[in-house]
């Protein structure tokens, strides 16, 4: 077993209310439980020893791994090669489809023989807590019960356990067709045990996750030139989406390094308001206007939550329901993926001001006629006020889009949202005959949109700059064009482009700015942004560069891991670093496939 597999070296596997990763080698490195942002069940991706992890995989020394998803759906399939036989572990989490939320979650890994023999070992070696709390095992010939404080655990197989301390190991013995498997569930204390496996009831399960996944998948309207890329990512959002509330998480991780052995270590298993908008539009792009809504909905109940409050009327992000607080502390135990300290849990970011969200929040609500129809007064009512409130409240310095820590600025993304809040309001009151102060919100437009004109240019780069007074290009003014604060092709874009194209751009991949030249309070560097790759390309195709973008956007493809899955950043060597699977990669992944698509198939035409 690696110490510390590459983190792309991962497939993901869940059951819309938790998540788990499974290494190209069969490991289950990561999955906490009973939600995303739960304590961690297995942790070895963040520290080997102490973390807790769950291998099923030969003990050939030849075995040559690979790793694949069933098409269309989010069963993970590990296949082993060797000398004596073929071998697959089949992961998956059968979906709850209830909606409900439970502290009940099922893990299955069954395996099978596909040619010769093969033998399969079981390691089922869980800690608790982030690895802080003390379990206690009882063990019987075919199942395990791991006792933890507030939480159980059963381990279920087909084949014989034996005890290995307070942790359990097994061997199994197959030759071809046959199969077998292991159910790892967990549950709060004192729940019932679940029924035992059988080598049929196995089977039906992959079955039935699989047709959920394809009848899912079969609503997608996207016939472009990227179907397998395009349609993977939209399952990874949809495994990222905690179902009984519709929140989507940044990722399925805490702690993943931007940079190894860097301090740059955050916890993203949580709802960023700016992630979860921009999704919406993703979303209904390829025709899923249930997650859209739900996610609307889960929007509009955080305005209406803080109205009569005369402090913010939204944070920066929450727990997955909807819970504001996040206290961000460090776990001094765990040593972090491959030394990469302080590991963090929580996040502190939630405490700060980001001016964007204001406008990222109203752009979601605007993205189409399927979400105002189900929009009600009441919430309405909550984004009026908070409209009106922001309309006096824009005007402030703020640690902008990329959270930085080294002091407020005035963001020139954050004013360029403020701008969509206040246009898209404005759209949406006059098209849908909506009651709104309409004088104010478009003299606040208005006002927003000079000031950025004026005071968002460097004469000297030739650009739309990060913050007001500087000369730092920032890659998040991308989204300008998309979001209509300004032409695809005017003059000022276009050389703004070129801009980026000459300080934030290295073979094609775009770092979202330079820290050196903009110190963030933290020390260290990072990889180049996936997000900001391929918003780049989203702005190459509106701006009518369409070969450059098409290269770019074909170049990308090739730093997508073995089944189709992005981290947050590219290191230096092409790698993958940073929480993973990241959503706001694979949703700026959707935007810029269907742009380009739309683009390219327009240039056909002509």
């Amino acid at each position: 077993m690696d110490r510390y597999p590459p983190i792309a070296e991962h497939g993901l596997v869940g059951d819309l209310q938790t998540a788990a990763l499974v290494s190209s080698k069969g490991v289950v490195d990561w999955f906490a439980a009973p939600r995303f942002d739960s304590p961690s069940v297995f942790a070895a991706l963040l520290d080997h020893d102490g973390g807790g992890y769950m291998r099923l995989a030969p003990e050939h020394p030849e075995a040559i791994c690979k790793q694949l998803y069933y098409p269309d759906t989010a069963v993970l399939v590990t296949r082993f090669m060797s000398p004596d036989g073929v071998g697959e572990v089949l992961d998956f989490m059968p979906p709850d489809q209830t909606r409900t939320a439970t502290d009940r979650h099922t893990l299955i890994r069954a395996v099978r023989a596909v040619r010769g023999t093969v033998e399969f070992t079981l390691a089922c070696r869980p800690r608790f807590d982030y690895g802080r709390a003390e379990h206690r095992l009882d063990l019987d010939e075919n199942s395990g019960l791991f006792r933890a404080p507030g939480i159980d655990a059963h381990l279920q197989t087909t084949f014989p356990l034996e005890r290995d301390g307070q942790d359990v190991r097994g061997t199994v013995t197959l030759s071809a067709g046959e199969v077998g498997g292991a159910v790892f569930t967990v549950c709060a204390s004192g729940g019932e045990a679940p029924p035992p496996p059988t080598v049929d009831g196995l089977i039906a399960q992959v079955r039935d996750t699989s047709l959920f996944w394809r009848q899912w998948l079969r609503q997608s309207r996207y016939r472009g030139r990227w179907p397998e890329l395009v349609h993977r990512s939209v399952i990874t959002l949809k495994l990222l989406t905690y179902a009984p509330t519709g929140a989507l998480v940044a990722a399925a991780t805490m702690g993943l390094p931007e940079q190894v052995g860097g301090e740059r270590n955050w916890d993203y298993r949580f709802t960023w308001v700016r992630d979860g908008a921009l999704s919406v539009r993703a979303m209904l792009d390829l025709g899923f206007v249930e997650e859209a809504t739900a996610f609307v909905h889960w929007l509009v109940a955080r305005l209406r939550e803080r109205e009569g409050k005369e402090d913010e009327p939204l944070q920066t992000m929450y727990r997955i329901d909807g819970n504001p607080d996040l206290p961000e502390q460090t776990l001094e135990h765990f040593e972090g993926y491959r030394g990469s300290f302080p590991v963090r849990v929580g996040n502190g970011a939630a405490d700060q001001l980001q001016l964007d969200i204001y406008g990222e929040a109203v752009y979601a609500l605007s993205q189409g006629r399927e979400l105002m129809h189900q929009a009600t007064y009441e919430g309405w009512r909550a984004l009026t006020r908070a409209m009106d409130w922001f309309a006096d409240a824009w005007d402030r310095p703020d640690e902008g889009i990329w959270e930085t820590r080294g002091g407020r600025q005035d963001f020139t993304y954050s004013r360029v949202m403020s701008w969509v809040a206040f246009d898209h309001g404005l759209t949406l009151a006059e098209q849908f005959r909506k009651p709104a102060d309409l004088e104010r919100w478009r003299r606040a437009r208005d006002a927003v949109f000079e000031q950025v004109m004026e005071r968002g240019w460097s004469e000297k780069e030739g650009a739309f700059v990060q913050h007001y007074g500087g000369d730092v290009l920032d890659a998040s003014l991308l989204l300008m064009p998309r979001v209509g604060f300004i032409a695809p092709e005017d003059p000022a874009w276009l050389s703004t482009l070129d801009a980026m194209d000459r300080k934030l751009v290295s073979d094609s991949l775009v770092y979202r700015y330079d820290p050196a030249a903009s110190p963030d309070g933290l020390r260290g560097s990072e990889g180049t942004f996936s997000l900001c790759t391929f918003l780049y390309v989203d702005a190459l195709a509106r701006a009518g560069r369409l070969e450059q973008a098409r290269y770019t956007f074909e170049k990308m493809r090739t730093y997508a891991n073995h089944v189709g899955l992005f981290a947050e950043e590219v290191g230096p060597s092409g790698e993958q670093l940073g929480n993973f699977p990241q959503a706001f990669t694979h949703l700026s992944l959707i935007m810029a496939a269907t742009t380009l698509d739309e683009a390219l198939d327009a240039e056909d035409e002509r």
